[in-house]
């Protein structure tokens, strides 16, 4: 009997699973088994509670609100040119404080001058033709008056009768005219007056010479801005409000004022005029309020903030 001896393969491959059984053996521990209990009664609720954010709370609402505008004057203009013409003088200079009616500056009139010479000759020649006239009238209508006693009396015609009156008629319509003309020269002369009025540039009121846009000897047209004059007060603010706060504000209320401008002052402004209607555009309210007391620092064009309280 032939015994078949295994192969070296096979007896490698057992002993290495020999091997590693013994190994897994020896670490191996044994397993703990943990008891699942029922579920505690407020899972859902504390589960819920975690999922959840907390809701941070309302920021208190602003006792005071703070609303800006420009401070303004009633009076504030560009002063044009009405004519076109050459600056000959300039009167006024930036900085210059003026009084309603003072030269500014005035245009080259000599021309102008010269017509209203003309002009003025005119009417009073005009003016000695009226009275020449006028006197001529007169002694016609006593040629008249005389010619209708004759007439009476039979001395004069018919003829010599109706010469006469139609001659005094015939001078009152020549005084008529003449009175007419004499009109039409006084007019051509006011017109040359007002012209002359228009070379002289003055202030349309009091204020001062904020800028100047010509220099001497410029030419200059008709609407070309020459000066800006401006008040100096009493100062205003004008600013919105949102349409809420219509019946919150009242004309002749007194509210705070402060400038970035002027951060060491304080200063209050009276409500002087709250529009009556609403810009649909915007939804708000313009309010119209004048500066009281002194102010300061303060110079129109500055912005400002009016503290107004909160309407709850």
């Amino acid at each position: 009997m032939i015994v078949k001896r295994p192969s070296t393969t096979i007896l490698w491959i057992a002993a290495l699973g020999w091997a590693l059984c013994f190994t897994g053996c020896g670490e191996s521990k044994p397993a703990t088994t943990i008891a699942a209990g029922p579920p505690p009664a407020n899972a859902g609720n504390a589960k819920a509670a975690a999922e959840s954010k907390p809701v941070p709370p309302k920021p208190a609402a602003e006792e005071f609100l703070t609303f800006s505008g420009p401070l303004i004057v009633e009076h504030q203009v560009d002063v044009s040119a009405q004519r076109d013409g050459v600056i000959a003088n300039l009167t006024a200079d930036v900085n210059s404080r003026v009084k309603a009616g003072d030269e500014l500056a005035r245009l080259d009139d000599r021309q102008l001058s010269a017509n209203l010479e003309a002009a003025r000759a005119k009417t009073r020649s005009v003016e000695n033709d009226l009275k020449n006239w006028e006197a001529e009238t007169k002694m016609l209508e006593a040629d008249y008056s005389r010619a209708q006693r004759l007439h009476e009396e039979g001395i004069w015609s018919e003829e010599q009768l109706q010469h006469a009156r139609y001659a005094a008629e015939a001078d009152e319509w020549e005084t008529r005219r003449t009175q007419e003309l004499l009109a039409s020269s006084k007019n051509d002369e006011r017109a040359l007056e007002l012209e002359m009025e228009k070379a002289r540039i003055a202030a349309p009121f009091d204020g001062i010479v904020a800028r100047r846009y010509v220099r001497a000897g410029q030419g200059v047209a008709k609407g070309d801005r020459l000066f800006w004059v401006t008040e100096e007060g009493p100062l205003r603010i004008r600013f919105t409000l949102p349409e809420r706060f219509i019946g919150h504000v009242r004309e002749g209320e007194e509210l705070p004022l402060l400038s970035m401008d002027a951060p060491n002052e304080k200063h209050a402004v009276r409500v002087i005029e709250i529009s009556p209607v609403v810009d649909p555009a915007s939804g708000t309210i313009e309010i119209l309020a004048e500066l009281q007391g002194p102010k300061g620092q303060l110079r129109p064009g500055m912005s400002a903030n009016i503290r107004i309280p909160n309407p709850q």
